[in-house]
């Protein structure tokens, strides 16, 4: 038998046969993150009389499961499957994740986090939920997901040649997620408003980073020429908060194309696109402008998936862009604020030492900081494996301006 480390999933979207027919799933042509999908011949048909131990067993061997039973079914075989995955994964360092670790161990207990939850999302993206024309779903007590799996995937295009296809259920309960979080919003306090995130853009769900870029003292320089730019927008919340500031011009910048579409939803819905001008970009605009505000992914490590890109930021290359660049864009008397996280120090991913490094080679000093401590759940959450650094973060804003 294969254990999980021996299943390799790139993306959770499936291609597979039944009975001899080729299943898959298109993407729509603007979603440049998705890479092709892993091939499995014969999914095993699976259904009500299928047993989750029975379930669990053939998908560490790395077996394709499709249902066809009913669909609420599903979901219970899937949360029965994840109790067994996680029962398997438990360990006695996460029962005391709140004692305190040198930075090695913690990186070590970071690496193999990521690994199991690897393992995990490896085995339960194998239980397969089938779809006929338009995202409809062949199975009884079926949802209507058609306009969820639209704003994920886009309009349907079928392939006569290939009239059904896969996806794991995960990941289309990922999308049903995403579509109420669309359609009811996120409440962001600085606003008083929601933001409504899309399906593939990191949502504000952790307001203190967003409270400190609305209570920040402004430059000087605005008085001159009130221009703000916002480097990787995503839904456009930042560049809200600069706007309802009275900042007469707001550019925000990001170079995935979700993000540009949901800040332009965003913007529009609060009344601003006409102060904030949302444009693609790998980080800075043209030009220069007295204020540059970056939220850069916080941890640098690699990102498993699409979705992960807005956390994981390799060799630091966003933060490290955005550093390098400031100078040349920002006005004099200007500021670039980087909003950023501590935690990839308590993970013993980076130093503070690292950090003023970079600032300093990029020929920036700093001029102040504000910091805040996160107030979400897993800050309490002592059974997560990562809590120790978790309860010590302090996410800052660094005021930079030109040495």
């Amino acid at each position: 038998m294969r254990g999980c480390d021996a299943i390799v999933i790139k993306h959770p979207t499936v291609s597979g046969l039944e009975h001899r027919q080729t299943h898959s799933l298109q993407r729509c042509a603007s979603d440049s993150a998705v890479s092709p999908s892993p091939t499995f011949s014969s999914p095993f048909v699976i259904d009500d009389q299928t047993t989750a131990d029975a379930a669990y067993r053939m998908a560490r061997e790395g077996k394709a499961l499709l249902w066809r039973g009913d669909f609420h079914n599903a979901r219970q075989l899937l949360q029965a499957m994840a109790r067994r995955v996680d029962k398997r994964f438990a360990s006695p360092s996460a029962q005391r994740a709140d004692r305190q670790l040198p930075a090695q161990s913690m990186k070590e207990t970071f690496d193999q986090h990521r690994l199991a939850q690897g393992q995990r999302a490896a085995i339960l993206n194998l239980l397969l939920i089938p779809f006929e024309a338009d995202y409809r779903i062949p199975l009884r007590r079926a949802p209507d997901v058609r306009q969820a799996c639209i704003e994920a995937y886009g309009e349907w295009h079928a392939d006569e040649s290939s009239p059904r296809w896969l996806i794991p259920l995960r990941e289309l309960q990922g999308i049903i997620g995403a579509h109420e979080w669309r359609k009811k919003g996120v409440p962001v306090a600085a606003l008083n408003a929601r933001i409504h995130p899309h399906y593939g853009v990191f949502a504000p769900v952790r307001g203190e980073y967003v409270g400190l870029v609305n209570d920040a003292p402004l430059p000087a320089a605005l008085n001159d020429l009130s221009l703000a730019f916002d480097i990787g927008t995503g839904t456009g919340v930042l560049a809200a908060v600069l706007a309802r500031r009275g900042i007469t011009r707001v550019i925000a910048t990001d170079q995935n194309p979700r993000a540009l579409a949901c800040a332009t939803d965003n913007l529009t819905r609060l009344g601003l696109a006409g102060q904030v001008t949302v444009m693609p970009a790998d980080l800075f605009p043209a030009g220069r402008a007295p204020l540059i505000v970056c939220n850069p992914p916080w941890v640098p490590a690699q990102p498993n998936s699409a979705l992960d890109e807005a956390i994981f930021d390799p060799d630091s290359r966003m933060l490290r862009g955005f550093l390098t660049g400031l100078s040349a864009h920002l006005t004099p008397g200007g500021e670039g604020w980087l909003v950023l996280s501590d935690i990839a120090e308590h993970l013993g991913l980076r130093t503070r030492d690292e950090l003023l490094a970079m600032i300093a080679s990029a020929g920036l000093t700093l001029a102040g900081r504000l910091d805040v401590r996160p107030t979400h759940r897993r800050v309490s959450d002592t059974s997560d494996p990562l809590h120790a650094a978790r309860a010590a973060e302090v996410t800052s804003l660094w005021r930079l301006v030109v040495a």
